[in-house]
């Protein structure tokens, strides 16, 4: 198998990132100003002077009636901020050019019936004008040029009409029933440059009046009701926000967020919404929390896109839509000159970051539930921080509990033997050859109730390679596991392991690679196979260089210091293999029958040999041993 499994993998509303300004000893802190891409929805009522002249305080009272009745909720249903409501000018704020148009038309259909009837020299009319670009904000207001064009736009629309820009009309352009009449580029009182307009045109089939009132009258609550959390973890990919402005980037930002679904609807043990379902929040300023209500989902992971002239930069981040927590947050910047591997190297990043972080999530909510009230999947959850602490017998003891309540539980069967595993390596058995048949026992009958699981295949295959089944069967099931799941981290780790075993040191190398690129932070054992594999391949001196890097961080590593030792003996530095050798006693010994290489196991026993000088021997138990149940 190719190195990189075939590519079928193709973005949330991002994280303000706020300007701090440096504030010394005594010093008062001077808020710097922010700005965001908004879509400016600016209404008037046309004549008001004259109504007012005729009936002034009924006019203001039907003005508010209309404006607090009929538009405020049609801006809010579809996620607009109302910034202010006066009869002398309205303006409302969008994070979508697409919600503040359908809301603008939603308004005037409103207003058309409620001045059914109405002789026509008392209705009270509205014009509309609408902008995409910068605005200021200071407060609860928003201030720019954006909001100066809007109002303009807004004296040049007729009476009940609505008059848009040339931005606003790039951003809706085949997503709304509405056709847009060209004005030309319009000389605006106080705007230095042309604004090129249109003039819109609805058809009231489109836009029933009765429809649209009470869709914008509907509450969240009633418009979607709240859905159950389903059995497993659960998550909803947000549309990522096009933050430029260029409508040419929803496309890439859309195409990003179906690869990074794909990407996670590939980690078995997770319940991703479909695209069809989270794209219905594109465009709105969202209530996370409401998110999971409405899907039914425990997170939710938002972002956006920004470009600068041939540059991206894609944020995101992972929330807990049951209390608002952000879990974790990256950015990621990249060319445009190759958009489809970009879309694949964020997607994959992402996926492979956020599956260990909702894995540490749900350990944390397993934990805190009664021991009675644990599912086979919650114990198996709270077996792995244990084996990362070294706590094998209670882990062990969690794994048997998990397949009393279900034998045929796939990632518990494969921990089951990967607890073998560890029990042969690090003798916390006296009974070695038990843990090896039960250990071979229980990966076979993990991979027979879990065959397509990514995890369960990759801890299966490292099991099986380590007790000594055929090697090609189990680089064809860790290559399986990562056409399964390109983004499983621990996946190109076991399999640079099975791949340095193998005698294949290069091809573990660039696994190896993999591997750190999407768990970064866990660089021990990455540093330590990448060192293994570099002395495969006779590069002692960056073996040796990788062995001493990763000393330096974790002095415990003894694999490291075996290593370290051979290393330093074929470049005919005995002393300081011997010294290392001292130091280690009977543990340097390893009978390197891992290594199906003839030639490789030979380089590194001798290495071993030469650093040990007398002091050879067997090697020794260094962690207490528990018993293993048959």
């Amino acid at each position: 198998m190719a190195v990189s499994p075939n590519r079928s993998l193709p973005d949330c509303l991002s994280v303000r990132r706020f300007l701090r300004s440096g504030v010394e000893d005594g010093e008062v802190p001077v808020a710097r100003e922010q700005r965001k891409l908004a879509a400016i929805l600016f209404a008037d009522a046309v004549g008001s002077s004259r109504l007012m002249g005729r009936d002034e305080s009924g006019t203001v009272a039907r003005l508010l009636e209309h404006l607090n009745q009929r538009l405020a909720p049609a801006a809010t249903h579809r996620g607009g901020r109302v910034v202010r409501l006066k009869g002398d000018g309205s303006l409302v704020e969008f994070a979508s050019a697409v919600d503040a148009f359908a809301a603008a038309i939603t308004f005037q259909q409103t207003m058309i019936e409620a001045n059914r009837g109405q002789p026509d020299d008392q209705a009270i009319v509205f014009r509309v004008g609408l902008h995409l670009g910068d605005v200021v904000v200071q407060g609860d207001d928003i201030y720019g040029d954006a909001v100066n064009v809007a109002a303009r736009l807004e004296a040049e629309a007729p009476a009940g009409g609505i008059v848009v820009s040339r931005a606003v009309r790039e951003a809706v352009t085949g997503r709304l029933k509405v056709s847009l009449h060209p004005l030309g580029e319009l000389a605006l009182k106080n705007i230095e440059r042309p604004i090129r307009a249109f003039r819109a045109e609805w058809n009231a089939e489109d836009w029933p009046a009765h429809s649209v009132a009470s869709e914008a009258a509907a509450s969240p609550k009633e418009r979607t009701p709240a859905l159950a959390l389903p059995d497993k973890p659960s998550i909803a990919v947000l549309p990522f926000e096009n933050m430029s402005g260029d409508p040419e980037q929803e496309y890439f930002a859309d195409g990003m967020v179906e690869e990074i679904i794909t990407a996670l609807s590939r980690i078995r043990w997770l319940f991703v919404i479909a695209r069809n379902s989270s794209f219905t929040y594109r465009g709105q300023a969202v209530d996370i929390k409401q998110v999971g209500r409405d899907l039914g989902v425990r997170y939710v992971l938002e972002g956006s896109v920004r470009k600068d002239s041939s540059r991206v930069r894609i944020n995101a981040q992972l929330i807990d839509a049951s209390n608002g927590a952000h879990l974790w947050a990256d950015r990621f910047d990249g060319s445009f000159e190759d958009v489809f591997e970009l879309q694949d190297r964020v997607a994959i990043s992402v996926a492979g970051v956020i599956e260990p972080t909702l894995q540490a999530a749900e350990i944390r909510r397993s934990t805190a539930r009664p021991i009675n009230d644990l599912t086979a999947y919650d114990l198996y959850l709270r077996t792995l921080p244990l084996l990362a602490h070294g706590e094998g017998e209670t882990a062990f003891q969690l794994l048997n509990q998990a397949l009393k309540r279900d034998p045929h539980c796939g990632p518990a069967l494969s921990l089951a033997s990967f607890c073998h595993y560890l029990a042969h390596l690090h003798h916390w058995t006296t009974d070695r050859q038990s843990a090896s048949v039960q250990g071979l026992a229980l990966a076979r009958k993990a991979l027979r109730h879990a065959p397509d699981d990514p995890e369960v295949l990759a801890r299966t295959a490292f099991v099986l390679g380590y007790f000594g089944e055929n090697t090609d069967s189990i680089l064809a099931l860790v290559d399986q596991s990562l056409e399964l799941n390109p983004s499983y981290a621990m996946g190109w780790y076991w399999s640079a392991i099975l791949r340095n075993w193998a005698g294949e040191p290069e091809d573990a190398l660039v696994r190896f690679g993999k591997y750190l690129r999407l768990s970064p932070r866990q660089w021990g054992p990455g540093l330590n196979g990448i060192g293994i594999s570099l002395f495969l391949c006779r590069r002692f001196e960056e073996a040796a260089a990788k062995q001493r890097e990763c000393l330096e961080r974790n002095p415990h590593q003894t694999l490291a210091s075996r290593f370290l030792a051979a290393s330093y003996a074929h470049l005919g530095r005995f002393k300081e293999a011997r010294e290392i050798g001292r130091r280690l006693g009977p543990a340097l010994w390893d009978d390197g029958l891992r290594f199906r290489n003839l030639e490789q196991r030979e380089l590194y026993l001798s290495g071993l040999r030469l650093a040990s000088s007398q002091d050879g021997g067997k090697p020794r138990p260094y962690r207490r041993p528990f018993k293993v149940e048959r």
